[in-house]
């Protein structure tokens, strides 16, 4: 089994939003792939540049290819920098979108860090599909918490380009009890979604108004990753259609697609949820490979979002194959007393951190 992958670290991206508040380190972050290697995989540290599906073989960057029998992919996400006039690469130096984790994250930490007190934080939140949909209304609860503590005399505004997002209602209470005044949500009906940016002046356009900020997080429309209109897998939604039992491209025999890059019909593109395909993705290629019909699985895709420190949202679900893509099994979401603000006494073993720790440790030993 070989691994092609051109950074010497994974960088995660969950837990992130942490580090941007000052709550960990970014070195928490890192991890290398030793474990990976201990366990007899070989890791390539170089950027796969085509593949040919008819060849089974995949280009890397020093001239070589590799041959395979299934090939699994896990593209990740790219910034669409088409999606918003105004914001492209350089407009990212200005107004960080911090989607990536990495030189973004730290970015944003700083410019959070360098604002005066009484300073105007925007964020901008896109229309789905994206990665970890719950994800900007961490961000912003953490935000404001950094904000309450260190600042208190400056305010938060979330752009929002939907109605509606995970958890809404929690979210909201938590927002109202613990940072009354601080966040104004703005969601697409009252002119929430961000038609253009003017990077020079950190402003923020919506049909209605303009936001001229301080600090300006503009988490721009996503699609699937370079790696996946090279493969020839993403389809005109520029994600990944795949077979939800096996992973396999509905575009290229015997290439798989894991992670954020597929469309996974209800299941939301969450790091407990890649991790999930992953296992499941495994386990299909696995019966193939040995000639056996692989049996579909029902998936969790569980996790919690922080509102602050020491209170987080869990926010339940499992999947399961239903036709083309995954449905919700019902229930699963429903409201109940986990589907809650996690007491203090509950967040010693449900806290974000103690599941990233188990995902990573899996992973990276």
């Amino acid at each position: 089994m070989t691994l092609v992958e051109r950074n010497a670290t994974y960088t995660a991206c969950p837990m992130s939003n942490a580090v941007i508040v000052g709550l960990r380190e970014m070195d928490q972050q890192r991890f290398a792939y030793e474990a990976v290697r201990a366990d007899g995989i070989t890791v390539v540290p170089l950027s796969a540049t085509a593949v040919d599906a008819q060849a089974r073989t995949v280009a890397l960057s020093d001239g070589t290819r590799v041959g395979y029998d299934r090939l699994i992919l896990a593209p990740g996400i790219d910034i669409r920098w088409d999606a918003v006039p105004g914001y492209d690469e350089a407009a990212s130096l200005q107004m960080p979108h911090a989607w990536e984790a990495g030189e973004q994250t730290l970015l944003l930490r700083e410019q959070l860090r360098a604002m005066p007190d009484g300073g105007l934080v925007v964020i901008s939140a896109p229309a789905g599909p994206s990665r970890c949909p719950p994800g900007p209304y961490e961000r912003a609860s953490l935000i404001a918490h950094y904000l309450k503590t260190h600042k208190p005399r400056s305010k938060l505004i979330l752009l929002d380009s939907k109605d509606a997002f995970p958890r809404q209602r929690l979210f909201l209470d938590a927002w109202r009890e613990r940072y009354p005044g601080l966040i104004e949500w703005v969601p697409l009906s009252r002119g929430g979604e961000v038609v253009s940016v003017e990077p020079a002046t950190r402003t923020l356009v919506t049909d209605f108004d303009r936001y001229r900020a301080a600090v300006a997080n503009v988490i721009a429309p996503q699609k699937a990753g370079r790696i996946a209109a090279v493969a020839g897998i993403a389809d005109r939604s520029l994600w990944c259609p795949i077979d939800p039992v096996t992973f396999e491209s509905k575009l290229q025999p015997n290439i798989h697609v894991i992670g954020d890059a597929a469309l996974t019909g209800a299941m939301p593109k969450s790091a407990v949820g890649a991790n999930a395909t992953a296992i499941s993705c495994a386990a299909a290629v696995a019966a193939l490979l040995a000639g056996r019909k692989p049996q579909p699985a029902t998936l969790s895709a569980t996790c919690s979002s922080l509102v602050a420190p020491n209170a987080a949202i869990l926010i339940p679900g499992s999947y399961r194959p239903q036709g083309a893509e995954f449905a919700q099994v019902p229930g699963s979401g429903d409201a109940s007393s986990k589907d809650s603000l996690l007491a203090e006494a509950v967040l010693e073993t449900e806290h974000p951190d103690s599941w990233f720790r188990k995902l990573t440790a899996e992973v990276f030993g």
